[in-house]
């Protein structure tokens, strides 16, 4: 029976808000458990800066040593304010991203077992993302028809029974905390997930771990929302992160809680589903 192991963090932030001890603790534990991918969820960034860029390329090496990683952007990590509302060249907002980490916004990763499909929730300011609370400026998530598109074809090149998984930075679910959706429209893109048979949504977004099960007619769809390893928790909650482990029969998620007083990652409540 085919494992993937699977470590799964997200909003980083490298920059102010960064704790070094806590992703340096992190560095350790996939270098010492060896998972077979490591994904980032977004905001890698805190100001789309190029040092924080730098720090983040940095982390991502260090990963890559050892596990195939994919990254998807963050809406920090987009300079969205050099293409407000279609106004400017919408490439610039990237840019820095691009150099830095990689140059595809939807990256596509196949291994034994799984197929893991990017996609770029952070589309800066548009239409698309406006709401009539002035605080969502860039903070709200879209996903075009043409993206769910392109995942769907990219699943069906898959080998049969591999999980589908997506990779991306808003949470479709609504947040424990903050009580609101970072991704706009979202019964019709969970709906579009369970039509193209995803096993498992990777995201971030909302600062406090979480793990949902959005039952369908057909079958289910598991969101793993990563906590951030920031000083931004919601809540005052500990940072935190999700190890995975999925098989053909199940998925399942642990969630991994830093601890002050062992100064580590330590073991937190853990989930497991049915495939």
């Amino acid at each position: 029976m085919t494992t993937t192991t699977l470590f799964h963090c997200s909003d980083l932030h490298f920059g102010h808000p960064a704790v070094p001890e806590q992703y340096e603790a992190i560095e350790a534990l996939i270098q010492e458990r060896k998972y077979d991918v490591v994904a980032i969820s977004g905001d890698v960034s805190q100001r789309a800066r190029a040092g924080e860029f730098q720090r983040a390329r940095e982390f991502i090496r260090q990963a890559e040593k050892i596990s195939h990683t994919i990254v998807v952007p963050g809406n920090h990590d987009v300079a969205w304010w050099l293409a407000p509302m279609g106004f400017g060249d919408r490439s610039k907002m990237f840019a820095k991203y691009r150099e830095y980490i990689s140059q595809d916004l939807e990256p596509v990763l196949r291994v034994s077992g799984a197929t893991f499909v990017g996609l770029n929730t952070s589309q800066g300011v548009s239409r698309h993302t406006l709401t009539w609370n002035m605080r969502d400026i860039s903070i709200i998530g879209h996903l075009t028809r043409g993206q769910i598109e392109r995942a769907k074809a990219e699943f069906e090149r898959s080998r049969a029974g591999d999980a589908r998984v997506i990779v991306m930075h808003h949470n479709p679910v609504k947040g424990e905390l903050s009580q609101r959706h970072g991704l706009k429209q979202t019964q019709r893109i969970l709906g579009a997930f369970a039509e193209m048979g995803v096993d498992l949504v990777l995201c971030g977004h909302d600062h406090q771990e979480a793990v949902h099960y959005i039952e369908h007619t057909k079958r289910g769809t598991i969101i793993s929302t990563s906590g951030t390893i920031s000083n931004r928790s919601r809540g005052g909650r500990p940072s935190s992160v999700n190890s995975i482990r999925i098989t053909e029969k199940d998925i399942e998620v642990s969630t991994l809680v830093w601890s002050n007083d062992e100064r580590t990652f330590v073991a937190g409540p853990v989930k497991c589903f049915a495939r």
